[in-house]
């Protein structure tokens, strides 16, 4: 869905209704606002961490050694414990 917003001169702007309903933002919230080279994308927190996840796991998957676990475990393999 593309939309047209304005933004004011201090710098606000008000995201329709319903999209604040489908977002979760009925009372106010927080978004994230990544500037990239093509423009500027705002996301929800939590579509931030699942984003932050994706890409995590699309350089960690079939990598057991890049767990927290396995990390975790060599440090304490290093020190001893």
């Amino acid at each position: 869905m593309t939309f047209q917003v304005n933004v004011t001169a201090n710098g606000r702007m008000s995201l329709p209704a319903d999209v604040r309903k489908r977002l979760g933002l009925i009372g106010g919230g927080a978004l994230i606002v990544e500037e990239t080279p093509d423009g500027v994308i705002l996301r929800t927190v939590a579509q931030s961490v699942a984003h932050a996840r994706a890409l995590a796991r699309k350089y960690t998957a079939d990598k057991p050694e890049a767990s927290v676990d396995s990390f975790l475990a060599n440090r304490r393999a290093e020190s001893g414990e």
